[in-house]
């Protein structure tokens, strides 16, 4: 990368990677945001060790990463590769329906060995919350299926290379946007219909996650300069970004430092009213990022140029 990455996203790429490193060198705090499917991309790999290693401190996550990476820790050998996903036809992609094959661009997820396996897991946990009235967040309730250790004797891929079970490891704080559009959360609310779970707000919703956010900021920024490492769009970067105008602008009780690193890796075109393609310029504007924040933008496919990042980082 030193020698080669010298233009365009390349060097936009180094530039972030050696910023990052000198970031959490210097004692910076990181937040990674995460959308699209990483955790099926199998971004635990290398995002496990940047969990083990303290170059991550807390991660904004989507609702299916954080649960396809759970699930490719208990189904992984049932996954099965589509070379040719460009070539389906809508007649290909019913038999994949029919097949319980749930596709992920070239990856298709077994809904038996995956998604139902772990629903299998996670309803008693849900049920005896419901029965104590004790809401619990909804990493919270895969955090207590990991430490359950129930699910060892399913694993099929080396544990190390999980990054929720790093997290886990860690305590790591994690905050979930959205969690209603994930496999999970549409089960949660179809076992409540059915009359098996009560109470829906024993899982708590976005907001109580944005209190959570708000609190461990204003701790970790007391006395650490705060970076953020987008990869995607959506809400997983929106959600936690907002947390310093939320306290700075609106809640006005304290004032926080804004975010002194900003990355994001996106292959959406800059185009107007986008937020996935918005330059982090426009974050100044929202009292986000300073003008003299360290600011990137790789326009590159976060398969490939994560790991890089991740590597780099860890001085691989």
């Amino acid at each position: 990368m030193e020698r080669q990455y010298r233009h365009f996203n390349s060097a936009e790429l180094l530039d972030a990677a050696r910023a990052y490193r000198a970031h959490t060198e210097s004692g910076g705090k990181m937040l990674l945001a995460m959308a699209g499917a990483m955790s099926t991309a199998e971004i635990g790999i290398g995002l496990a060790e940047m969990i083990r290693q303290d170059k991550i401190h807390a991660i904004s996550t989507t609702g299916a990463n954080l649960e396809e990476d759970i699930f490719n820790l208990v189904a992984h050998k049932n996954y099965k590769r589509l070379r040719n996903y460009r070539d389906l036809t809508p007649k290909d992609e019913a038999a994949l329906m029919a097949s319980k094959l749930n596709r992920v661009t070239d990856t298709a997820i077994p809904e038996d060995e995956a998604m139902r396996k772990i629903e299998r897991h996670i309803l008693p946990i849900w049920q005896e919350h419901d029965r104590q009235h004790r809401p619990a967040a909804p990493h919270d309730y895969i955090y207590e299926l990991i430490r359950s250790r129930e699910l060892e004797p399913e694993y099929q891929i080396d544990p190390r290379d999980s990054w929720l079970l790093a997290a886990c490891e860690k305590n790591l704080p994690i905050f979930v946007p959205g969690w209603a559009d994930s496999s999970l959360g549409n089960y949660f609310v179809a076992e409540h219909l059915k009359g098996n779970i009560r109470d829906l707000a024993i899982v708590n919703n976005g907001l109580a996650y944005m209190t959570q956010l708000v609190s461990w900021y204003r701790v970790q920024s007391a006395n650490s300069k705060m970076g953020f490492m987008q990869i995607g769009g959506g809400i997983s970067g929106d959600f936690p970004i907002c947390v310093v105008p939320l306290i700075n602008q609106d809640l006005r009780k304290y004032q926080v430092p804004l975010w002194a690193y900003f990355c994001q890796i996106s292959d959406s075109t800059t185009s107007y009213g986008s937020y996935s393609g918005a330059v982090p310029n426009e974050k100044i504007s929202w009292g986000k990022l300073a003008e003299d924040t360290p600011s990137f933008m790789i326009e590159s496919d976060a398969t490939i140029v994560a790991p890089l990042l991740f590597a780099y980082v860890l001085g691989q």
